[in-house]
């Protein structure tokens, strides 16, 4: 029977448009005598053929296990069906259809062979800063809609040429169906300008070569790529890196930087294999890596402005042909932070960056092509040996997370910090990428688009909005203004547990150690050093960080030195003002006088038992940092200036044993032993390095002892950690081995950020948990 007719539906889910998958079909089924037809649909890729049965199980295989780079196949269904006796396999045009289903290809870097060309001066497209093909290039910044064609991209004002055209329709070339496809004739274009908008240059091969010329005479140009602009400036250029932290009102926060290849770096940073992959692999994040020398004014041939306070630089490769371009024909290392007003989303739009930017840039590098959608740079390290998100968004959105179980059409809405949103469909939670701080007008609009977007492209629409529990979120708000939809309100860091839970197909209870620097409680007050017993549908609260007050509220979230006095004064009492140490010399007594009135008489002091805020504390008090200009800055130059060779010794801490209301146990660790014994150490001069070791050390066994004591009493050895505090390299590492050397099972983030940008993912999950209760 092997060798009679058959005939085959063939409907195929996953990413499979717009990655040169349809291509792959055709050539498969000429390999197998295959006839019939393919077309993109709302739901993927359909497949109809014909030939022996044999065959086509052959050809069946080959596109689970043969797929195009960029392709991901996560469901073939089968259908007999009536030969229709095609004549040859052809690809026919695209279906339109209610109820999509199909995934969308992240934007991903130039491929070798589209480099290659690029760089040949014998080729059509030499030095073509948008050369692409089915295996490369814009993907998800340009589509409006799908199926993915040409007329639903931003690419449809551009017709090709007839040469274009005709890669274009042969299916054995690389850019048959390539939609952004085109050349220096009919294509997109770039060109310069100067900061009021007036041209410079006759071409884009000029405006490139200007570009890089005026980036080595370590000018600032603003490059528009593929989600959104860059701030360019040479990163050996001291001068250049000062002027661009000045312009931008930007003094302390770490820029991103790009390098043409890995070796480039080598005399900077160390980079392990691990790390390489992750740098060149397709998705092209920006990478954190160790210095080689960590001292701020001694970073080999790079500008120490350019990452001060940190051990680490956060580097990316290019990914795109105008990058190769003005990395080969400029500066071998860039600064290549986020082009946009402070606080605001990225900037796509050429008259918008202008008018955003022109007092920061010197010359701007624009091009034609629309960007549809921004999509800021992912960040990622490699830690305890796995990579890790501490930004999803370029390169992985919008890919959906895969979970071992079915779920209703939820939006979880995230929290107010790097916010990300998320929808569910069946197994597949689609994150958008980075949205950012919902603190402003223009954010929480692009937080609105990025949902209707995302509802749009893939055709979801809920029925459950899961959202933070903080009444004073804007996404919070969001939620309860949408009308004839469910809306379940969910703990913070009930939310960092369960995403943890979720990705690692925890389905039962586990033991959830969540620290970061904010969450709003069930007791009205601020959480943030917690151990939650939990499964995905609720919680228990077993121990936590003692509270603290923050003098001036939010306040003490920028001015660390506020923190300091609170856990001081909470230490010593009216002792404070007479101690021998550099903290209370730096201070103004009034200035702590005043915010001791504040603790006193429980003014705009509200308490708290986040972690993050007692690092600030504790850098403060190190007068390592006394006021932030970014978020997580006092914490992480605490982290910078640890002893990494002393990991045993710890300061006191103790864990207090409670009994509630409902007779149930829970722990309360107390963190003040631990800041006696640090003033301690600074009357008697004790290294910063040492201190600081020291802290980290008891941070990590405070909570293990506490999470041993859960475990004892509830018989549970599964632990996940979640929250902002776990980007942390020392703790996370600290506290992944102090849990397993007392025989419990750790669980972490892989696949979401650790921090705020996870949190819409356990959102959903816990919506879809009470759901089905």
């Amino acid at each position: 029977m092997n060798g009679s007719l058959a005939a085959k539906r063939l409907e195929i889910s996953g990413v499979v448009q717009g990655v040169g998958f349809r291509p792959f079909l055709f050539v498969l089924a000429k390999q197998y005598h295959l006839k019939g037809e393919v077309s993109n649909t709302a739901g993927g890729v359909l497949a109809i053929v014909e030939g022996t049965l044999k065959n086509i199980e052959k050809f069946t295989h080959d596109i689970y296990h043969k797929s195009p780079l960029l392709a991901c196949v996560t469901r073939i269904e089968s259908f007999d069906t009536h030969p229709h006796n095609f004549s040859l396999f052809q690809i026919v045009k695209s279906i339109s259809s209610k109820g999509r289903t199909t995934l969308i290809s992240p934007d991903v870097t130039i491929c070798p062979d589209c480099l290659a060309e690029m760089k040949d001066p014998c080729d059509r497209r030499y030095e073509y800063p948008f050369i692409n093909c089915t295996n490369c290039g814009p993907r998800y910044t340009i589509i409006e809609d799908i199926p993915y064609d040409r007329p639903k991209t931003s690419m449809k004002q551009f017709k090709m040429c007839t040469r274009c055209q005709h890669e274009y329709d042969n299916p054995l070339n690389r850019r048959f169906h390539a939609q952004p496809n085109a050349c220096p004739e009919c294509g997109p274009h770039v060109f310069l300008t100067d900061n009021k908008g007036k041209k410079i240059g006759s071409d884009s091969k000029e405006a490139i070569s200007l570009a890089a010329q005026y980036l080595s005479q370590g000018k600032i140009v603003a490059v528009k790529g593929l989600g959104g602009f860059h701030l360019a400036c040479d990163a050996s250029n001291q001068e250049a890196v000062q002027s661009l932290r000045l312009r931008k009102t930007r003094p302390h926060k770490p820029f991103a930087l790009m390098a043409e290849s890995a070796s480039v770096l080598f005399d900077h940073v160390h980079v392990t294999p691990e790390e390489k992959q992750l740098l060149e692999s397709y998705h092209r994040p920006i990478v954190l890596l160790n210095k080689k020398n960590v001292r701020q004014d001694d970073i080999k041939g790079l500008a120490p402005d350019a990452a001060p306070f940190n051990n680490c630089l956060g580097i990316m490769l290019p990914y795109t042909p105008l990058h190769y371009l003005l990395l080969e024909k400029g500066p071998d290392v860039l600064v290549m932070t986020s082009g946009n007003r402070s606080g605001e989303p990225l900037s796509i739009d050429n008259n918008d960056a202008l008018d955003a930017f022109s007092h920061i840039a010197d010359y701007f590098l624009l091009h034609n092509r629309d960007i549809y959608f921004r999509a800021d740079d992912s960040i990622a390290r490699v830690q305890a040996g796995e990579p890790r998100f501490i930004r999803r968004s370029r390169g992985y959105a919008p890919l959906p997370i895969s979970l071992n179980k079915k779920m209703p059409k939820i939006l979880g809405c995230g929290g107010g910090l790097k916010s990300t949103v998320c929808l569910t469909r069946n197994n597949d939670v689609f994150l958008s990428q980075h949205i950012g701080d919902l603190d402003n007008k223009k954010v929480y609009d692009f937080f609105q688009d990025s949902i209707n977007h995302l509802k749009d492209i893939l055709d979801i629409q809920p029925e459950i909005i899961a959202h933070d529990m903080h009444p004073g979120y804007m996404s919070t708000d969001y939620a309860k203004a949408q009308n004839n939809v469910k809306k379940v309100a969910v703990q913070h860091h009930h939310a960092h547990a369960v995403a943890c839970m979720a990705e690692n197909d925890l389905d039962g209870e586990a033991i959830a150690i969540t620290l970061d620097g904010t969450g709003y409680g069930t007791d009205g007050h601020i959480w943030g050093g917690e151990i939650l017993l939990c499964t995905q549908k609720e919680f228990k609260r077993k121990a936590h960080l003692s509270y603290i007050k923050m003098p001036g509220g939010d306040a003490a979230v920028i001015e660390p030195w506020r923190m300091a006095a609170s856990v001081l004064y909470q230490a010593f009492g009216d002792e404070v003002f007479d101690m021998d140490i550099p903290y209370i010399k730096e201070m103004k007594k009034e200035n702590l006088s005043f915010v001791y009135q504040m603790m006193e008489k429980d003014l705009n002091s509200p308490l708290t038992s986040s972690a993050g805020r007692l690092f600030d504390a504790v850098s403060s008090l190190l007068c390592i940092r006394h006021r932030v200009s970014h978020e997580s800055q006092a914490a992480m130059e605490l982290e910078a200036v640890a002893d990494r060779e002393l990991t045993e010794d710890v300061y006191r801490f103790d864990i207090l044993r409670k009994i509630n209301d409902d007779r149930d146990t829970s722990f309360e660790i107390d963190m003040i032993p631990c800041i006696r014994q640090i003033t301690g150490d600074l009357k008697e001069n004790t290294s910063l390095g040492i201190i600081s070791s020291k802290f980290h050390n008891t941070i990590v066994q405070a909570f293990a002892s506490a999470a041993v004591s859960v475990s004892k009493e509830t018989g549970i050895g599964k632990i996940v950690l979640s929250g902002g505090v776990f980007n942390n390299d020392i703790i996370l590492n600290s506290m992944i081995r102090t849990l397993e050397e007392k025989n419990l099972k750790v669980y972490t983030h892989t696949k979401v950020p650790t921090g705020d940008g996870g949190i819409s993912l356990g959102q959903a999950v816990v919506a879809a948990a009470l759901e089905a209760n």
